[in-house]
């Protein structure tokens, strides 16, 4: 090990204790300890002096040795039902390789999209934001990530961590997969938080047409400044290798469709369709969520059998190839959003925010937006909604506000995170992103972000008809 390396493996310790020593006073011991997870975690996600999974897992550890919540519910995040969703997807996708899909849909995406480096973002990241307005963020992650990861190994790129043409294909998913989810009120749980304090407080229905024609306008304004801002990274070509025209040839090469890859697709099209169609059979099996429609549909796979004969999947390759590593990751976030609350770090936030001078006007705004974005990239979108909505409508109504469209702003605000690899932000970290460039991005996006939804909430304090409902 290098002198630098000690450093950076040293750094996180050394933040922890003194983030611990300096907010002690102010947060309580608990809390204090709460908040220098949080930097400790970021920390060795920037520097990386072990590999990101690793770090996923100090929530676990730090618990257990200061005793901050009850283990248990840190323990159980890390097979929670999103981490199950993901291994379901993993399973039927680890079949796409053995079968040869992923070529095939790799050079059928780049026949259709085409290889300008400029198309490529927009798709993937209007593809991403529009299917995010209708089923779970996560969920939509899981259906694209793994085909631009297969396309871009076949344009040539080996180590996608290093790519920089990777890097705003891969960042347009998990962008857009975040952003779309604020388009309707399917787009994801945290939303249906949203509805729920709301209709509590005003003591009748949210109607689903009050929150489409409200977002919408704002989720297009968005998604132009995450477009913008993909386009102005740094791109070594503007072109991936080959054209639409070769790439046809190349498809047409492939021939028919073999079994195993008939039943790699015709599976992963099930479980996105299940997910889609949930309300459809809600009523009838209740406890059927997509997670579990993913699980099944991957468990399917292990008694499968392609034109061989052979089974799709085996236990010694899922094992072996599984990306355990993702489903750590992507639960530490919700792990920590819940040592954060439960410590009362997150009440101790507020009380610093319920201090500041607040008159309901822009520097309001500001302050909602840039707390919620603060949990949100802390923790999952459903937690952000959960802490940042009571306070918002607490601290309006001591300053004699309308609480009521301060609420319709941070709900836009808890979609719009972009830094840390946790929940959604995870996946395409999984797949090859390098998760330096997305916190290094993240953090200029973010800053772009929190402005413009500051002056768009603003603008629609202005409009009396924002905040009726």
């Amino acid at each position: 090990m290098t002198k630098q390396q000690r450093l950076q493996l040293l750094a996180g310790p050394a933040a922890f204790m003194t983030v611990l020593f300096l907010l002690q006073h102010s947060f309580g011991f608990k809390g204090a300890a709460a908040m220098a997870t949080a930097v400790w975690m970021a920390l060795w996600w920037i520097l990386r002096p072990v590999s990101i999974a690793v770090t996923s897992l100090l929530p676990i550890v730090i618990n257990a040795f200061f005793g901050l919540i009850p283990n248990t519910q840190v323990i159980s995040q890390y097979f929670s039902e999103i981490c199950v969703l993901l291994l379901g997807s993993d399973l039927i996708c680890m079949t796409w390789s053995s079968t040869g899909l992923d070529k095939r849909i790799s050079v059928k995406a780049l026949s259709y999209i085409g290889t300008s480096m400029k198309q490529q973002v927009f798709v993937w990241l209007g593809a991403s934001a529009l299917l995010s307005v209708f089923l779970p963020n996560v969920v939509v992650a899981e259906i694209f990530c793994p085909i631009a990861a297969a396309m871009l190994k076949y344009t040539g790129e080996k180590d996608l961590s290093q790519s920089l043409l990777a890097a705003p294909i891969l960042l347009a998913i998990g962008w857009g997969s975040g952003i779309g989810g604020f388009g309707s009120p399917i787009g994801g749980s945290a939303n249906l938080v949203a509805i729920s304090y709301l209709e509590n407080m005003l003591g009748h229905e949210f109607m689903y047409v009050d929150w489409i024609v409200r977002f919408v306008p704002i989720l297009v304004i968005v998604f132009l400044l995450n477009l913008l801002f993909l386009w102005h990274l740094p791109m070594p070509v503007t072109e991936l290798k080959g054209s639409k025209a070769y790439f046809k040839n190349v498809y047409a090469s492939f021939g028919p469709m073999r079994r195993g890859e008939q039943i790699g697709l015709t599976v992963f099209v099930l479980a996105t369709a299940l997910a889609f169609l949930r309300p459809l059979f809600a009523g009838s099996l209740p406890g059927m969520k997509p997670a579990y429609c993913f699980l099944l549909l991957g468990m399917l796979m292990f008694v499968l059998y392609d034109e061989n004969g052979n089974v799709m999947l085996r236990w010694d390759y899922a094992e072996s190839h599984a990306m355990w590593g993702m489903y750590f990751l992507f639960a530490s976030g919700i792990a920590l959003g819940k040592i954060l609350i439960q410590t009362g770090a997150v009440r101790k936030l507020t009380a610093v925010i319920s201090a500041l001078p607040m008159d309901g006007g822009f520097i309001t705004v500001l302050i909602f937006v840039s707390f919620t974005t603060l949990m949100a990239e802390i923790s999952s979108n459903t937690a952000a909604a959960s802490v940042s909505i009571p306070v918002v409508a607490s601290i309006c109504r001591s300053v004699s506000l309308n609480p009521v469209p301060y609420i319709l702003i941070t709900i836009i605000a808890q979609s719009c995170a972009y830094v840390l690899p946790v929940s959604t932000r995870a996946i395409p970290v999984s797949f090859g992103l390098n998760v330096s460039a997305q916190i290094r991005e993240g953090i200029k996006l973010t800053l772009l972000n929190v402005a413009l939804t500051a002056c768009i909430g603003y603008a629609c304090l202005q409009i009396p008809w924002f905040g009726k409902l």
